[in-house]
């Protein structure tokens, strides 16, 4: 029977020494006004060219990153292996808008996909759009707006970039994930990443769609692109989560005027998250399914869509995913059960993945009940191991 209340599970791959530590950060996390200071203090020094390594990579980066280059992330992703669980490396620099750091993130992510050609435990490779281009080229192709011709040569540099990533998924035999971003840039990446599913997704699925739940139009273009894909004859590679980008979204929508893009509450994107599972393993002939959550329901409900659909753990277009140092009491339980389960394992400079950790310290400190659980959790496994 799946329970993820078995912290011994959640938390074997971890030493005292190790939960102490992830106690300690939670605590700090959970506080509001910590995180609102650390992250003014940490973007100010990086403003003024000062060190922040020293105070970032042995606390907060090493508990939600796995290295600055893919090599440093190898012993995460055997430590993980050891258990069942799978890795997909995520070179996360944001923010970068530079021809240089295009071709830096395009060499990074080329090698994450040769990088698991050899490695039985990495089954996606996963990549940012926005990293391979202008915000504002996506933005005006997205609302149709008219281009300069400069900004035409980058819509098409994008276009280009996304296929050859794509192709060397083909290639390779790895598929490939590739992020969802705000609603705003969110038009030029589906046009492009379909333009890719309809190339190399004939025999099965390699480029893979993310759907941000707590958009109200998602599910609707989930059934839109499945109904595509079975016309075209391809196959439809979907990744869900909830989404990421709630307050920016909905203050954008109330500036401009138009039409908050956002569920009303939480309990409609939650409704249409499942929705969207039971949507997807009701048509599993023609979908993958990229599950990728933190929410215990979402992962127990699509336990049970595979069980009454008589779909085995291990069908490899089945997979669960969270993020590395967040959830282990679903993913470790979830593998012990035998089922696909990948953990993102984001990488990069410490400087340039700082925008990423504050992502990841906001949305402990901003989703009810996320740190709270996580200390619940490591405090359980504690006295469970202070007491056997």
């Amino acid at each position: 029977m799946l329970s993820f209340e078995n912290t011994e599970i959640a938390f074997k791959s971890r030493s005292n020494k190790d939960l102490l530590k992830a106690y300690y950060l939670f605590k700090l996390i959970g506080n509001n006004s910590l995180v609102f200071i650390g992250e003014k203090l940490s973007t100010f020094a990086i403003q003024l060219g000062l060190p922040v390594g020293w105070a970032v990579k042995p606390t907060i980066f090493s508990h939600f990153v796995g290295g600055e280059s893919i090599e440093e992330c190898q012993n995460n992703v055997r430590v993980l292996e050891k258990f069942q669980v799978h890795a997909i490396l995520d070179y996360s620099v944001e923010g970068k808008e530079t021809i240089e750091d295009i071709n830096l993130a395009m060499e990074e992510t080329l090698k994450t996909i040769y990088n698991a050609t050899k490695d039985e435990n990495i089954p996606y490779a996963v990549f940012k759009p926005t990293a391979f281009t202008k915000e504002i080229v996506l933005e005006k192709v997205s609302a149709k707006l008219e281009l300069t011709i400069d900004e035409k040569k980058e819509a098409d540099n994008f276009r280009e970039r996304v296929g050859k990533l794509c192709q060397t998924a083909f290639d390779n035999n790895v598929p490939i994930l590739i992020d969802a971003e705000d609603s705003w840039f969110q038009n030029f990446i589906d046009e492009v990443v379909y333009e890719n599913m309809e190339k190399f997704n004939k025999d099965t699925a390699i480029v893979f769609n993310t759907y941000q739940m707590y958009r109200w139009d998602r599910l609707g273009k989930l059934e839109e692109a499945y109904n595509t894909a079975v016309k075209k004859g391809y196959y439809l590679g979907a990744k869900f989560v909830r989404g990421a980008y709630m307050e920016k979204e909905r203050a954008r929508a109330e500036e401009k005027g138009y039409k908050d893009p956002i569920q009303p509450d939480k309990d409609s994107t939650d409704r249409d998250y499942n929705a969207a599972l039971k949507f997807c393993i009701e048509h599993i002939d023609r979908i993958s399914i990229f599950n990728g959550t933190h929410n215990e329901y979402s992962s127990q409900y699509m336990c049970e869509l595979m069980e009454e659909h008589k779909i085995p753990k291990d069908d490899p277009r089945c997979w669960f995913s969270q993020l590395i140092g967040m959830s282990d009491h679903i993913s470790f339980n979830l593998a012990h059960e035998g089922y696909n389960v990948a953990k993102y394992v984001p990488f990069g400079p410490v400087k340039s993945v700082l925008p990423y950790l504050i992502r990841r310290t906001e949305e402990n400190t901003s989703i009810a009940g996320q740190t709270s659980r996580e200390l619940s959790l490591i405090m359980k496994e504690r006295n469970r191991r202070k007491n056997k």
